[in-house]
């Protein structure tokens, strides 16, 4: 397609961490889009990614926000009725820095990236009589990931969480169709998902919904050649996020008390940032390793033996298992973090659901280098296959162009829904 302006709004740095936009954006830059991006910034490594993304974009402007802004945004939130996760970064000054960015430079289209970043967008062209279509990259369901969270997160605070803010999201994903001019969404559940709250709320079908699903940097994660410790176990992700959390546990308490029994001298890996506590607390066992933020995951994976991903509870496309597979580890891996991917269980990867099945998956493959061998040279073939991201780049560019078409029939359509005060 010709070369497009894209105003890209984030409510946080991309980054490698932050994986999805952050490699997106790569592939239009180099695909010869201009991309100008504004995002909330304050992180502690906002710094590194800026000086990555800078050389990529025409502009990029990055608004710090301090715990005192948002929470005086969730504060407002609470006294409304749209979603507290759209509050995460709507503050006045980065709709502010949005606004300013559409005044200097006429854009093709606005990429809007998570739900976090929806409210921002509607402030920032609110008003505006020649608003560019707005493209929301929703990533996931997050009334889904609500609504499991709700059932099965181990952690109570979770659970309330999840409760307090399910019926206010299902309430804002099933009205996208009025809000935004093209949607686009990681796997075809949660477009599912999306559609069928569409239905449930008597919405019409306004904008399109279009899977793009994550991909994986296939130069950066690939096999290294290096030799595989004889009996380690990794599993990789932010520490924080509660379904990390929730797997890692799982993983410690039910499952490797299994593989212990029959082979004691197994070490576990926890891999990913921000670590709680009762996490760290494993790693007085002499076989728990838990790193905390690491500079560099590739290590990590081409020296285990094999990867878990038992993941009790989530939506979308698990990058994690995505990563490991790239590298040429072969996975173990929970039915729910499948559910996104065309892989083949059995041949790809493994697949179960119980601590009973999970462990034998795992000493099955610990006591079997040829097994092992075969499934990590599958599970490169399949992403090599079917996640790279210029791929879904070509994908998103099909969305932008869909968003575009919509807005030529902008004025004929009726959004009735407000955007959250600021």
């Amino acid at each position: 397609m010709s070369p497009l302006r894209i105003l890209f709004l984030a409510p946080y740095v991309p980054s490698p961490l932050r994986v999805r936009p952050f490699q997106l954006l790569r592939r239009l830059a180099q695909r010869g889009h201009t991309v100008s991006l504004v995002c909330a910034g304050g992180g502690p490594d906002d710094d590194a990614a800026l000086a990555e993304l800078r050389p990529l974009c025409e502009r990029v402007v990055a608004v710090p926000i301090g715990r005192g802004a948002r929470a005086a945004a969730y504060l407002r939130a609470v006294a409304g009725d749209g979603p507290l996760q759209a509050a995460h970064c709507l503050s006045p000054a980065l709709v502010q820095a949005a606004r300013v960015e559409l005044a200097r430079s006429p854009f093709d289209v606005v990429h809007i990236e998570h739900l976090r970043a929806a409210e921002v967008a509607r402030a920032a062209v609110a008003g505006l009589p020649d608003a560019p279509p707005l493209l929301l990259d929703a990533v996931d369901s997050i009334s889904l990931l609500f609504e499991r969270a709700a059932r099965q997160s181990p952690s109570a605070r979770t659970r309330a969480l999840a409760l307090l803010d399910l019926a206010r999201t299902r309430r804002y994903e099933a009205a996208y169709g009025r809000m935004f001019d093209h949607v686009a969404i990681t796997s075809p559940e949660d477009r599912w998902a999306i559609e069928l709250l569409r239905a449930q709320h008597a919405e019409l079908p306004g904008a399109g919904v279009t899977v793009v699903p994550n991909g994986v940097d296939l130069e950066y994660f690939r096999p290294t050649g290096a030799e595989r410790a004889a009996a380690t176990v990794i599993f990789s992700g932010k520490l924080s996020y509660h379904a990390n959390e929730a797997a890692a546990h799982f993983l410690l308490r039910e499952i490797m008390p299994l593989v212990w029994r029959a082979q004691p001298t197994a070490q576990v890996v926890l891999a990913g940032a921000q670590p709680a506590p009762a996490l760290l607390a494993y790693a007085r066992d002499s076989r728990v390793t838990v790193t905390g933020r690491v500079p560099d995951l590739r290590p990590y994976l081409a020296g285990a033996s094999v990867a878990a991903a038992p993941i009790t509870y989530g939506v979308g496309v698990q990058n994690k298992v995505l990563e490991a597979m790239a590298m040429g580890l072969p996975v173990v891996a929970a039915r729910q973090a499948t559910v996104a991917l065309a892989a083949r269980p059995g041949q790809d990867l493994l697949v179960a659901d119980s601590p009973t099945a999970f462990a034998a998956a795992l000493l099955a493959l610990l006591a079997s280098p040829e097994r092992r061998a075969d499934i990590g040279a599958a599970g490169r073939a399949y992403v090599e296959r079917v996640h790279g991201w210029d791929a879904s780049a070509a994908l998103l560019e099909g969305c932008y162009a869909a968003a575009r078409a919509s807005a030529t029939k902008r004025s004929k359509r009726i959004v009735s829904m407000a955007p959250v005060r600021i």
